[in-house]
């Protein structure tokens, strides 16, 4: 029988300064299943076969977390925004004009 008992306690976290890093300009879609959200993250990248080479939004990376994992992520960016002084809600509206 599994002990289906809420942890209290974090595991320990271990650092892997060798983890891949990954810039997105930003997510260009979202989607639900499974009880997990999916995200596709895109980034700015110029085409060099021409001069001046068209920039088109590449597929950099998909992320996909659970629900719980999602929404941690969602609360801990707005309120690392807020302690350092950005309002969220300022910046959805900059990034739209």
């Amino acid at each position: 029988m599994t002990d289906n008992t809420p942890q209290t306690t974090l595991p320990t976290f271990i650092d892997n300064p060798h983890a891949p890093e990954v810039f997105a300009s930003g997510p260009v879609g979202f989607f639900f299943n499974s009880g997990n959200l999916h995200i596709t993250l895109t980034a700015l990248r110029a085409d060099h076969k021409s001069s001046p080479g068209p920039v088109n939004r590449v597929v950099v990376g998909r992320l996909v977390l659970p629900l719980v994992g999602a929404h941690n992520l969602a609360v801990g960016v707005f309120d690392f925004l807020k302690r350092n002084n950005l309002d969220p809600a300022s910046l959805s509206e900059q990034a739209t004009h």
